[in-house]
């Protein structure tokens, strides 16, 4: 699978919007549109977006491109959407520079009713995703399903990227929001 790393952490459902510019990306997302197929996000742990080789997190979401644009410079403006998560088994790099990597994929996370000890969380997804401007001011909310909340919470909330890594880990709804409602009591107003 093409692997784009990156110093962001895409989670099911969730939006990432990217400018393509180097030409191993720009050629891997003509190759998944022409194919309908996906690419996989992982986690930067070290090294740069761009150039050469990465250090990158074990964990990954597959993204699906669900609209692209020529930006006002001139760059390829694509919006990804995230759908599993997966193990990174190996990673390499092609002569062409393209990070690719064989991949286990991992179980859906279960859909839960949001518990009420959360609903203040689901709360404030409701008040704060339409002032976060696009994607998320357009994104349709499940505010009820706790992997849904606790996946955009984990998006958002100014964390770590280690942070946000080990939240991608967490296979468990309801123990991903109980790690949200600790983080969200010290985020200052």
């Amino acid at each position: 699978m093409p692997l784009f790393p990156l110093n962001t952490v895409l989670f099911p459902d969730g939006l990432l919007p990217l400018r393509i510019f180097e030409t191993r990306y720009v050629d891997m997302v003509s190759r998944c549109m022409r194919e309908s197929t996906p690419f996989g996000v992982v986690p930067i742990r070290s090294g740069a977006e761009v150039g050469g080789l990465v250090e990158a997190a074990e964990l990954g979401t597959t993204a699906r491109i669900v609209d692209f644009s020529k930006l006002p410079d001139g760059l390829l403006g694509i919006t990804a959407k995230g759908e599993r998560k997966f193990k990174v088994l190996k990673l390499w790099q092609q002569p062409d520079g393209l990070n690719v990597g064989d991949v286990e994929f991992l179980p859906a996370e279960v859909t839960l009713d949001l518990p009420g000890e959360y609903h203040h969380l689901s709360d404030l997804l409701r008040k704060v995703l339409p002032e976060l401007g696009e994607p998320y001011a357009s994104m349709p909310g499940n505010f009820a399903d706790a992997s849904w909340v606790g996946a955009r919470l984990a998006e958002i909330l100014p964390v770590s990227a280690a942070d946000k890594v080990g939240l991608l880990e967490l296979d468990e709804p309801l123990a991903r929001l109980a790690r949200l409602n600790q983080i969200v009591r010290r985020v200052p107003n």
